[in-house]
This record gives C-alpha cells, sequence and structure tokens, in this order.
C-alpha cells in the first residue's frame, strides 16, 4: 500500500511517468509477497486463489512498466 500512495503523491505533483513507474514495481513487489506470504498472512493481498493474484499483478504491473517506458513523455517528466 506505501508503494501505491506514494505513486499517487507523485502523479499528483505531475510525474505521470514517474508515478506510472513506481505503481508498476509496487505491484510486482505485491505479486512476489503473494507468491511466497502463506494466505493466512496476505492480507490486503489476497483477493482470489494465489496463481490468480499472482498472474494479475504480474500482468497488470508489467504493463505498466512497459507503459510508463515506452509512452513519449511528450516534454513531461
Amino acid at each position: 500500500m506505501l508503494g501505491v500512495l506514494a505513486a499517487a503523491l507523485i502523479v499528483l505533483f505531475d510525474r505521470w511517468r514517474r508515478g506510472s513507474f513506481v505503481f508498476g514495481a509496487a505491484l510486482l513487489i505485491g505479486a512476489l509477497l503473494r507468491a511466497f506470504i502463506p494466505s493466512s498472512k496476505a492480507g490486503l493481498l489476497q483477493v482470489r486463489g494465489k496463481f490468480f493474484d499472482v498472474a494479475v499483478m504480474t500482468t497488470v504491473g508489467a504493463v505498466m512498466l512497459w507503459l510508463a517506458t515506452s509512452i513519449d513523455s511528450l516534454g513531461t517528466d
């Protein structure tokens, strides 16, 4: 949650590419944690089954990182 909050704050300061990069990285870290933490201790990382949670967070995180690095900034950061 701290990574998502940090990404939101970065976006609020008009740094959308950096914010989306931080958000994607936070999702990948969340996927890694969900993969290795037992379900009884997963808390907010647990939405569905472990495989589904890890697959969706990894996919969305990778897409966010790809978007953050591939889209032209058009003069912004």
